[in-house]
């Protein structure tokens, strides 16, 4: 969930809850049912090899979706209850509007036992409103038109660990845009050259990861570092020819007790002709935080960022901090990259350990750019 400059989250009461959680001690029979239930997920377990499930509302207001109301879940466990294998994660979100808008998201990042396998990917399915700002790094700050349609991603990894948190395996990629149309749409403004009114589009590739992270939630000490291609081809049944080639590294050091220096270096090229979906896109709610997901995008993306967490503070036994700054910037052939266009953004955020025995917390990050502040809350750290 994120809000930005166009989208106000509205967030039930649920972080707000923590507040008055730990004001208790007792539960008594007057006590409402969201208290009870608040109790349950929060209350450390004197298993930790125990499974962990929370499920919670969100509803959210836009002028383009109207109100949108939602549920997300978290499932966190290590295979086999052996706490010395990763801890796996399964994340799914559903919503609908009031303008008969919905969606399903799936994520996980799932680890078998001994660590000798690793599956990670997302699943999205949604009938949902783009924003559409045009292409490219001198792009509008006003979009050029609102775009409706139906959008169906799957991105898979099935890796295999070879040596010692190194696994290489295969990647899969299929998108699909249909029932486009296009909605206040700028005066003289024209849609995308490239795949305008839809397109279906599979990619097949290699991917090598070394990840020796233990908790993917909240890395406190480690490295990961993935590589990876994925061509689309008209004999895949893609609509359009494209290879697009992803380099994700990240880096943490531990400074001092509870206290967490990590750094993220993120690249996205694509050659060939892709959709405008499919370009890369700057913002969203882990890289370049507080500019919406698609302001801008191009063929190529390079961004970078460095946080600092203290979870928790020496006061406190639940309540942390972060301060993060980014920059990044969307380039091509037509648009080179230029060291005087990147694009800042720099923020803060709160910290609340939700779940103790699995060192995982819940954030409410604040961020801010040029063109105004996003406000994000997730469980799970954003990189």
């Amino acid at each position: 969930m994120n809000i930005t400059s166009n989208k106000n989250w509205l967030l039930l009461p649920l972080f707000l809850g923590f507040l008055s959680l730990n004001a208790q001690e007792n539960i008594s029979s007057k006590e409402t049912l969201f208290k009870r239930y608040l109790n349950i997920v929060l209350k450390e377990k004197s298993d930790p090899s125990a499974p962990k499930l929370i499920n919670y509302p969100t509803l959210a207001y836009s002028p383009e979706t109207n109100w949108e109301f939602g549920v997300s879940s978290l499932y966190v466990y290590s295979a086999k209850r052996n706490l010395k294998n990763r801890l796996s994660e399964v994340k799914a979100f559903t919503f609908f509007t009031l303008e008969n808008q919905y969606g399903l998201w799936l994520d996980h990042a799932v680890y078998t036992n001994k660590n000798k396998w690793f599956l990670y990917g997302r699943a999205r399915y949604q009938s949902f409103p783009l924003l559409y700002f045009g292409i490219g790094p001198d792009s509008p700050s006003e979009y050029l038109s609102r775009i409706d349609g139906q959008y169906i991603l799957l991105r898979e990894r099935l890796l295999r660990e070879t040596f010692p948190s190194l696994y290489i395996g295969l990647e899969l990629d299929y998108q699909r845009l249909n029932n486009v149309k296009y909605v206040d749409q700028s005066l003289g403004s024209s849609p995308p050259s490239v795949g305008s009114y839809g397109s279906s589009n599979l990619g097949l590739g290699l991917g090598v990861l070394y990840d020796n992270i233990h908790n993917a939630l909240n890395p406190r000490k480690g490295i990961y570092s993935e590589w990876a291609f994925l061509k689309y081809s008209k004999t895949l049944g893609s609509d359009f020819n494209m290879t697009s080639y992803i380099i994700d590294n990240r880096i943490y050091k531990p400074i001092k007790k509870n206290t967490v220096l990590a750094f993220q270096l993120y690249g996205q090229f694509t050659l060939g002709n892709p959709p405008f979906n499919m370009l890369s896109l700057m913002g969203g709610e882990s890289l370049m935080r507080g500019y919406y997901l698609g302001r801008y995008r191009d063929k190529h993306l390079i961004a970078g960022q460095v946080e600092y967490r203290i979870l928790p503070f020496d006061f406190s036994e639940r309540w942390g901090a972060s301060v993060f700054v980014a920059a990044g910037e969307v380039f091509s052939e037509d648009n080179i990259f230029q060291i005087n266009r990147l694009l800042p953004t720099g923020g803060f955020g709160v910290r609340y350990l939700v779940f103790p025995e699995k060192d995982i917390y819940t954030r409410i990050d604040i961020s801010f750019t040029g063109e105004g502040r996003g406000v994000y809350f997730f469980i799970g750290e954003a990189f």
